[in-house]
């Protein structure tokens, strides 16, 4: 096919020639729907920080005329998938789609996911799936309406500020403790490993240095030794260390009213107004994983341990802006208790999925109508 400047070259990514190209191509790229807010992504001069901590994967580029126009990215890994008689599947996760500004709807965008659907077959893949905003309409016409995949699940996305001025309360009658990490692992996989999308590698996950660990809550007068009547337990992962995220396409009222409220805070803190952090400039954020617990208490354990984590961020990173957690999309008892602000939350993310086998097509069929669990593991290296 033609596209006016050459012929479409996909290939993949070669750090020499590419590094410096893609990031300039990533700074012209919004993250989300072009008539709202914005993310930019700052990936820190490595254009694979988001694939790199995976076990297997990918990045293709699309160049035309000698410029980069268009990269896509993908990781492959063994998931549960909590359906039998086949209960892990390997599966292949898209992100990172960008096709720059001026070269849109020119058909780049379907090629760079077709070629790597294409790496995905001969990695010998069973579903290939990807997430998008649920109003991010260019994003579901291409994967659902063009190229096959269904609606698959609609996780929340839950985001709440850190205030470095003010800690969080944890109540005095519960008990932190941080697991080691051989602990935690079986933990995981006791209690998680037959929920949908757990990662069969997750000591990896667990052991990354981006992982900053892995805490439990329960009541005090109770011992971890034997299973509290109420526990609560989740793992913490630095994003921030990864890339870095700026917002764009704000009104000029918005930026206002967040510099005041920044001004007031420092120079009149006696207001005790809620502080707006400055997302104008790169951030970075916390990712809250595998979130689960069992008992009456559950709910109140869980908001101690994230308010443990807000007080973390505060303390221990500058940038850090946001603590985000993404959740099942019916596990409503987290939802309840995990602190967020509603306003800058997504209540469904939109995860799709496809079948890269003919004889797993059923079995999509099924995935897609059978109501979901209630846990959904979401990976941190795919955020």
């Amino acid at each position: 096919m033609g596209y006016g400047s050459g012929e479409l070259i996909i290939r993949s990514y070669n750090a020499q020639n590419d590094r410096v190209r893609l990031e300039g191509l990533e700074s012209i790229c919004e993250v989300g729907p072009a008539d709202k807010p914005f993310l930019f992504t700052d990936t820190l001069g490595d254009p694979i920080c988001r694939i790199k901590n995976s076990p297997i994967y990918n990045m293709l580029v699309a160049e035309l005329g000698g410029q980069l126009v268009g990269v896509i990215q993908g990781t492959i890994k063994l998931v549960t998938l909590h359906k039998p008689p086949k209960n892990v599947a390997k599966v292949g996760y898209i992100l990172g789609l960008r096709v720059a500004p001026a070269y849109r709807r020119q058909g780049i965008g379907s090629r760079l996911v077709t070629k790597l659907e294409e790496w995905f077959v001969a990695c010998n893949v069973d579903y290939t799936y990807m997430a998008t905003e649920k109003d991010n309409e260019a994003s579901y016409k291409l994967f659902v309406n063009k190229l096959g995949y269904v609606k698959f699940r609609t996780p929340a996305i839950l985001v709440n500020p850190v205030n470095h001025h003010r800690s969080s309360q944890i109540s005095s009658n519960f008990k932190l403790t941080k697991l080691k990490i051989k602990e935690a692992e079986s933990l995981y996989r006791k209690y998680l490993s037959s929920t949908e999308f757990f990662p069969i590698d997750i000591g990896n996950i667990l052991r990354n240095k981006l992982s900053l660990g892995t805490w439990v809550a329960y009541p005090k007068g109770e011992t971890w030794g034997k299973v509290p009547t109420s526990w609560a337990m989740l793992s913490v992962w630095n994003s921030g260390e990864l890339f870095k995220l700026r917002l764009g396409n704000v009104p000029i009222s918005c930026f206002m009213y967040t510099k005041s409220s920044q001004l007031i805070q420092k120079f009149l803190p006696c207001f005790k107004l809620p502080s707006i952090p400055d997302f104008f400039n790169p951030f970075g954020f916390y990712f809250i994983y595998g979130v689960y617990g069992e008992g009456p208490l559950y709910g109140k354990l869980v908001k101690s341990l994230c308010n443990f984590v807000h007080n973390m961020a505060s303390s221990k990173s500058k940038d850090c802006k946001v603590i985000v957690t993404e959740i099942g999309g019916n596990d409503t008892r987290s939802k309840l208790h995990i602190p967020h602000r509603k306003s800058m939350s997504c209540s469904e993310d939109l995860w799709c999925i496809k079948s890269l086998k003919n004889e797993d097509g059923k079995r999509v069929h099924k995935l897609t109508t059978m109501p979901p669990t209630r846990t959904l593991f979401v990976d941190p290296r795919e955020v």
